[in-house]
């Protein structure tokens, strides 16, 4: 969350930037109910100090036996407590108000993000490689997947309905591989692997700012106040919750692990095959570090170097994409898409995401450090999806498939795959 006092000297700034997410909230309606929160408080301190005087009064009458001046004061003292809990109910109200609009605010978004309402604003910023040009009709992932028997959808909307599937044989094995690919890749690079809890409380979704306005796209478990996660970033910054770190380096983590989304609002959107399905995998890589924005932002190209260096070890190409404020999170201040190109659908497809959060996300985890004047403040917190499977299998499939239908596996993989060059029919 934004600062209170940030918010109310740029009240301008952030209701359009609130507006430019397409989140429905008054900045000025906020204010106002901070303002009556304040004066709540000042008058039930200035209560409480004329109690604790009219308290020091009748121990005074007492000791010089006044008894009418005791009776007096006691009565009015009554008065006083009744006066604090009618206000103090009052300032339950309003407290609850002011919380519910505060976790509304957006994080503010960064000068060089383009200002659209959809992901068709999204800008290009570069390409890297070229579509492949077939001599021959193509195959999409999920005819390839059949006849090399490595993905089942039938089998998995029988089992678990809609938007489910099974991957066997070698669809289970390439799924393992760029996963662990991307680890490899990563722990090479400093990060620190996690195995993370895939079910969370409610309180860790609202710290990391994908609740309240996510909430319709997250799994609860019936029963009690826990929910599945739909991305292990959840579960890697709340590692951190409530503590005071050290981030003279930067603290690296990834994790890999299973996801879950209920994709509300999408039916009839990207539903062929595996590109929008319920249960994914995915890698994460969470960085950690000072409260600087050219620090942020040296470790948000790195983070996205990153799943470049993936996508060009998969022999894929794809571009990367400056993400505009409509397409962008309530939490988010500068993010960076990463579209592959899928050859099925003659268009790239999103595959990676990259996200810088400023001290958002922090303020609200309490995840703080010392400055090199032992002040307190709050850490820059980043996130990047380094591979998610099984939609990457789409463009791997489809792109390094030939003309007899078997499919070349890209060199960095096969140690992955018992030295496997090519999935023959």
């Amino acid at each position: 969350m934004l600062d209170i006092k940030w918010i109310r000297n740029n009240q301008e700034e952030v209701q359009t930037v609130a507006d430019r997410k397409g989140i429905a909230i008054s900045i000025s309606q906020l204010v106002e109910v901070d303002d009556a929160r304040r004066r709540l408080q000042q008058d039930i301190d200035e209560l409480r100090q004329e109690r604790n005087q009219t308290i020091q009064e009748i121990n005074l009458s007492i000791y010089s036996s006044e008894e009418k001046d005791v009776e007096q004061k006691k009565l009015h003292m009554k008065e006083i407590n009744q006066r604090i809990a009618s206000l103090e109910t009052e300032q339950r109200a309003v407290q609850a108000e002011y919380a519910d609009l505060m976790q509304v605010v957006p994080n503010i978004v960064s000068p060089d993000t383009p200002i659209g309402k959809s992901d068709q604003d999204n800008v290009e910023v570069r390409r890297v490689g070229e579509p492949p040009g077939f001599g021959f009709e193509i195959k999409d992932h999920v005819k390839l997947g059949e006849l090399h028997q490595m993905i089942n959808i039938p089998r998995g909307v029988k089992t678990a309905g809609s938007r489910n599937y099974y991957l066997t044989g070698a669809g289970a094995a390439l799924h393992r591989a760029v996963q662990q690919l991307a680890l490899d890749l990563l722990m090479a690079r400093g990060f620190t692997l996690l195995e993370v809890p895939l079910m969370v409380r409610k309180e860790a979704l609202f710290n990391t700012g994908f609740f309240p306005l996510g909430e319709e796209q997250t799994y609860r478990i019936d029963g009690g106040d826990k929910y599945l996660v739909g991305t292990s970033e959840v579960p890697l910054i709340s590692f951190y919750d409530n503590e005071i770190v050290d981030v003279s380096k930067p603290i690296r983590l990834a994790a890999a692990s299973t996801c879950f989304r209920s994709e509300v609002g999408s039916a009839g959107k990207d539903v062929h095959g595996l590109y929008r399905v319920h249960q994914f995998s995915k890698v994460e890589q969470v960085i950690i570090c000072e409260d600087s924005i050219e620090a942020s932002e040296r470790m948000l190209q790195e983070i996205t170097q990153n799943a470049e260096d993936l996508l060009q070890q998969l022999e894929l190409p794809y571009r990367v994409m400056a993400v505009c404020t409509g397409d962008m999170s309530q939490k988010t201040y500068k993010q960076f898409d990463i579209e592959t190109w899928m050859p099925s659908r003659q268009a790239y497809g999103e595959t990676h995401s990259s996200s810088n959060l400023l001290d958002f996300q922090a303020r609200r985890s309490n995840i703080r450090y010392r400055d090199a004047q032992g002040k307190l403040r709050f850490c820059h917190t980043l996130n990047n999806t380094a591979v998610a499977s099984p939609r990457i299998l789409i463009p791997l499939l489809e792109t390094h498939q030939e003309e007899d239908g078997s499919i070349r596996i890209p060199e960095a993989l096969r140690k992955y795959m018992n030295g496997m060059k090519k999935l023959q029919l």
